[in-house]
């Protein structure tokens, strides 16, 4: 995988999305029945995400996945950091025969930290 980087993309007259969406590029896991799935990101809102895996991968409509998203120093402009996630998968679109698309609704996240203090709980668009 390539650099992290950060973009803002603003909502268009023609967007059905009413929060602006970050280009970010940045690993992200999916925790399924005891595995770890690798993918990552291509935008995150403060209600959303949107990264690419692998097709044998491609999760149900509907299915609620667990993942964490790390965001290095370059993204953040500060310490890198670890959010888990949980979020309903809304869609899904085959990029390639190497990569799929996966659209997730965020339910809840919280940031992690190496510290024994434990996760900042957050609801999704809080």
């Amino acid at each position: 995988m390539g650099k992290s980087s950060a973009n803002c993309i603003y909502p268009s007259a023609f967007d059905r999305r009413v929060r602006p969406r970050f280009e970010i590029r940045a690993p992200l896991t999916i925790i399924l029945e005891g595995r770890e799935i690798a993918a990552f990101t291509r935008d995150i809102s403060n209600r959303g995400v949107f990264f690419y895996l692998s097709p044998v991968d491609t999760p149900r409509i509907g299915q609620i996945l667990e993942f964490v998203i790390e965001l290095p120093a370059e993204v953040t402009l500060s310490d890198s950091c670890r959010i888990r996630c949980q979020g309903k998968v809304i869609r899904t679109k085959e990029t390639s025969w190497e990569e799929v698309g996966v659209a997730t609704e965020v339910l809840r996240y919280s940031f992690l930290s190496d510290d024994l203090s434990g996760p900042r709980a957050t609801k999704a668009g809080s």
